[in-house]
């Protein structure tokens, strides 16, 4: 399915990929070095995506949709490098972290020098709109982070916490990347409202099955370690419907499971049983499907087109995907 989407838009995909190369240009070797490894560790890049295939349904009559994508794959590039650094993460994609491979200060200095690139692309592409967005989307990004960080090792962490949490972190992101493409194709604002509209339902629903994926998915497939929320402190919706449905032994052991700096591995087991019997997969599987159902709507708005299917096809991959 991800490749029948890819298709759809494969030449400017390939131009942003070459776009990227080209923008990660540094004189310090260490900038390219962590750059290029990052970057080539892959990733299904949806969100760059998300804008060639926005600005192609709007009718796009120019070449700044391939700048505009590479700016959104930078900020989410930057973000991961730094993500990996306040979670102490040390796998991504199948391979280290760039904090494991090389250190914690020069992850975060290059996620510095990413973010930055990603402005001066902006600068280049000379649409204040566009700047105003992903101003406000990076403010709102880190704002994300620092809400995360407040409800590490919360076993009070509610509901709602958690959904700002990933509308900040992960949703705001998708939405301006739809967003940017539409204003890039001086859409109409029906169509632009509509495409910011379903960003937001597809990130929200994207970040939903991630943390499912996280206490059901399959390390080989994820790149990463089944358990690595629970493991980092982070109490994710499933672990938040877990407690509220647990019994006060079940509550009990969750509760020191999140304050607890270093898991044993017996622990987490139990934890991610507790999780996965207590309804809290299907209740997230649930909200996600809601969003997708809001996503698909929104689309309503765009005159149909390859790249419309493109983005329906986008939000059941999301939904169904197991990585």
């Amino acid at each position: 399915m991800y490749q029948d989407i890819r298709s759809v838009v494969e030449t400017e995909f390939l131009a942003v990929n070459d776009f990227i190369v080209e923008q990660l240009h540094s004189e310090v070797a260490l900038v390219e070095s962590i750059g290029h490894y990052i970057v080539d560790a892959g990733g299904k890049r949806l969100r760059p995506m998300l804008t060639l295939l926005a600005s192609k349904a709007c009718g796009i009559d120019s070449q700044q949709h391939i700048p505009m994508a590479a700016v959104i794959e930078f900020i989410h590039t930057a973000t991961l490098l730094h993500d990996d650094v306040v979670d102490m993460s040390t796998l991504r994609r199948g391979r280290p972290t760039a904090n494991s491979k090389w250190n914690n200060p020069s992850s975060v200095l290059v996620g510095d020098f990413i973010y930055s690139r990603a402005f001066q692309v902006l600068v280049k592409i000379g649409d204040m709109r566009i700047m105003k967005i992903i101003a406000d989307t990076t403010n709102k990004i880190a704002e994300g982070e620092v809400l995360q960080l407040i409800a590490k090792n919360n076993p009070n962490a509610s509901e709602a916490n958690y959904m700002q949490v990933i509308e900040n972190k992960t949703a705001i992101l998708f939405q301006a990347a739809a967003q940017c493409g539409a204003l890039l194709a001086n859409a109409d604002e029906a169509s632009e409202k509509g495409l910011q509209n379903f960003g937001k339902s597809i990130g929200m629903a994207f970040q939903l099955i991630d943390d499912v994926l996280d206490y059901a998915g399959d390390a080989t497939d994820l790149g990463k370690n089944i358990g690595d929320d629970l493991a980092e402190g982070k109490p994710t919706l499933p672990l938040i419907y877990a407690i509220e449905k647990g019994d006060k032994q079940q509550q009990k052991l969750i509760q020191q499971a999140l304050r607890t700096e270093q898991l044993n591995p017996e622990m987490l087991k139990d934890v991610i049983e507790i999780v996965r019997q207590s309804g809290g997969l299907e209740y997230t599987q649930s909200l996600a499907k809601a969003q997708s159902k809001a996503a698909l709507n929104c689309l309503q708005a765009l005159p149909d087109s390859e790249y419309r299917q493109a983005m329906k096809a986008m939000v059941n991959f999301s939904l169904s995907r197991k990585s």
